[in-house]
C-alpha cells in the first residue's frame, strides 16, 4: 500500500530531521521512492523518473531485473544459510566460479580472492593492509582527483580536499601524482593530452628513482582506470600501459580500483582491459553483488602474505549478494552487455552533443561506455560552474531524470545508467535534460547572500 501524501510528507520530514548532516543524495532527490523497474523509479505520488544514476552504478541490470530477482528468490526459498561469515556454501562456490570466468583470464588464473565487508572502501582498506604486509613498506601513491571511499585509509587516497581536511592525518603516507587530463586547463603542466601524459609518467618515474624525492619505496600504486567522483575522466590505454611499465620496473604493486567501472560499464568487462595490462590486484564492489552489498579484493597469489584473520568482517561473503552477483555475471556475459554499454553510451553521448550545440554551458563530454561526464561551464568564459551544475541536477529531477554531479567544484554532471537501459529511455532522458537546461538558462542566477 502506498502511503498517503500526508504520511509521506511527515516521513520525509522525520528522516531529514533525524538522519545525520552527512546525508547527500536525499538533499536533492527529496521524494519517497516506492517502486523501481529497470531504468525507471516511481515516487509515492506516482511520478516516474528515468534513473541515470543506478545507485552510483551498483545496479548494472537496473532495479529488480527479473533474472536477478529469480536467482534471489530461488536462494531465499532453498533454506541455505542466511549469512555464513566466510564459511563455504554452494552459493559462494557458484559465485567464485562465475567471478573467475568473468575476470580477465590472464589475471584470473593466478588470483586469490579476499571477501571483504560490504563496501568498496573496505576492499580498498584490505588492499592497503595486504600490500603493506607483503612489501613491508608504508607509503602509497594515488592520483589527483582520485576517489577510493570514505573510510580512514581510503579517504587518505582521495583527491578531493573537502571530506578529509577536517580529519587529522587523513593523508599520512599518501603521495599524489597527476592523473592525465585531455585538456590543458586541468593539467598541472598546462598542456594536457599525450604531452601531459608523458610529462606525468616521467615525473612519477623520476620521483620513484630519486633518493631526494622524499617518498619512501611505496607499498602500492592505486589508480582508477576511469576516475568516477573525480569527474568521469578516462585514462588512456597509452597512459595505463606506461604506468604498468613504471610500477613493474620499480617493483611496486599496481592496484586497479574497478569499483565503479567493473562489469561492463566502460564498454569492456573491466575498464583497464583497454590497455591490455595485468595488474597486481583489482578492487571490486558495486555491480559485483548485482545490486546487493558485496566487495572483493582480487590479487595475484604471490602477494598472499595474510595471516589468518588479518582482514575480516561479519558480512563478508553476503549470501544474498553472492546469489545475485553470480546471476548478474552470467547475464552480463551471455548477453554481451559490455558491447551494449558501448553502443548505448555512444547514443547517449550523441544526444548530449546535440544539446551542447544549443546550450553553450555544456562543456567537455567525456567517459567511456555508460560512464559519462558532462562539464557544466560558464557560457561567457568557459570556467567550471558548480552552482549551475547544482541547479541543473535539481531541474533534471523536476523533469523526471536522476543524475548526479561530481568532479572539480562539483561541476560535472555524471551519468551511470543501468547497462540494460533502452534506446527509448536514453532518448527520453536526453529530451528531459534538454527541458531542464531550458529551465536553468531561463532562470536568473540566485542573488549572492
Amino acid at each position: 500500500m502506498t502511503p498517503s501524501a500526508t504520511a509521506c510528507s511527515k516521513g520525509l520530514k522525520l528522516i531529514a530531521e533525524r538522519e545525520s548532516s552527512a546525508r547527500t543524495y536525499a538533499r536533492t532527490f527529496d521524494r519517497l521512492f516506492t517502486r523501481g523497474s529497470l531504468s525507471t523509479v516511481w515516487d509515492s505520488e506516482g511520478r516516474d523518473y528515468i534513473d541515470l544514476l543506478a545507485c552510483a552504478g551498483a545496479l548494472p541490470l537496473g532495479h529488480n531485473h527479473p533474472y536477478v530477482m529469480a536467482a534471489v528468490g530461488e536462494f531465499l526459498g532453498a533454506g541455505h544459510l542466511q549469512q555464513g561469515l566466510d564459511l563455504a556454501t554452494p552459493t559462494k562456490l557458484a559465485f567464485v566460479e562465475q567471478l573467475l570466468r568473468t575476470l580477465p583470464s590472464a589475471f584470473a588464473r593466478d588470483c586469490r580472492l579476499q571477501f571483504c565487508g560490504p563496501t568498496g572502501a573496505d576492499a580498498v582498506e584490505a588492499a592497503l593492509k595486504l600490500f603493506k604486509t607483503a612489501t613491508g613498506r608504508h607509503a602509497v601513491i594515488a592520483f589527483h582527483g582520485a576517489y577510493h571511499g570514505m573510510t580512514a585509509g581510503a579517504m587518505g587516497l582521495m583527491g578531493n580536499l573537502g571530506p578529509k581536511t577536517p580529519v587529522p592525518h587523513a593523508s599520512a603516507d599518501a603521495h599524489f601524482f597527476p592523473f592525465p587530463f585531455p585538456h590543458a586547463r586541468h593539467c598541472p603542466f598546462g598542456v594536457g593530452g599525450e604531452e601531459g601524459e608523458t610529462l606525468g609518467l616521467r615525473y612519477l618515474d623520476r620521483a620513484l628513482g630519486d633518493p631526494e624525492s622524499g617518498i619512501t619505496p611505496p607499498a602500492l600504486v592505486m589508480v582508477e582506470a576511469i576516475q568516477g567522483e573525480g569527474g568521469c575522466i578516462p585514462a588512456s590505454a597509452r597512459w595505463l600501459r606506461g604506468l604498468r611499465e613504471i610500477t613493474a620496473r620499480h617493483n611496486i604493486p599496481l592496484v586497479i580500483d574497478e569499483v565503479q567501472t567493473g562489469f561492463g560499464r566502460s564498454g569492456q568487462m573491466f575498464a583497464h582491459e583497454i590497455a591490455g595490462i595485468v595488474p597486481d590486484a583489482i578492487v571490486l564492489s558495486k555491480a559485483l553483488g548485482g545490486g546487493f552489498p558485496l566487495a572483493v579484493l582480487a590479487y595475484h597469489q604471490r602477494h598472499d602474505a595474510w595471516l589468518p584473520g588479518a582482514h575480516a568482517g561479519t558480512f563478508r561473503g553476503n549470501q544474498i549478494a553472492l546469489a545475485a552477483g553470480a546471476a548478474t555475471m552470467r547475464f552480463l556475459r551471455n548477453h554481451d552487455l559490455p558491447a551494449r554499454a558501448a553502443a548505448s553510451g555512444e547514443r547517449l553521448r550523441q544526444g548530449l552533443r546535440e544539446l551542447a550545440d544549443t546550450f553553450p554551458c555544456l562543456g567537455d563530454i567525456r567517459g567511456r561506455g555508460l560512464m559519462l561526464g558532462l562539464e557544466i561551464v560558464n557560457a561567457r568564459d568557459g570556467t567550471l560552474d558548480g552552482a549551475l551544475a547544482r541547479r541543473l541536477k535539481r531541474a533534471c529531477f523536476h523533469q523526471g531524470v536522476i543524475v548526479e554531479t561530481g568532479g572539480r567544484h562539483g561541476a560535472v554532471m555524471r551519468l551511470l545508467p543501468a547497462l540494460t537501459i533502452s534506446d527509448a529511455d536514453i532518448d527520453t532522458a536526453v529530451r528531459r535534460i534538454g527541458e531542464a537546461l531550458r529551465a536553468c538558462v531561463a532562470e536568473p542566477e540566485p542573488a549572492a547572500a
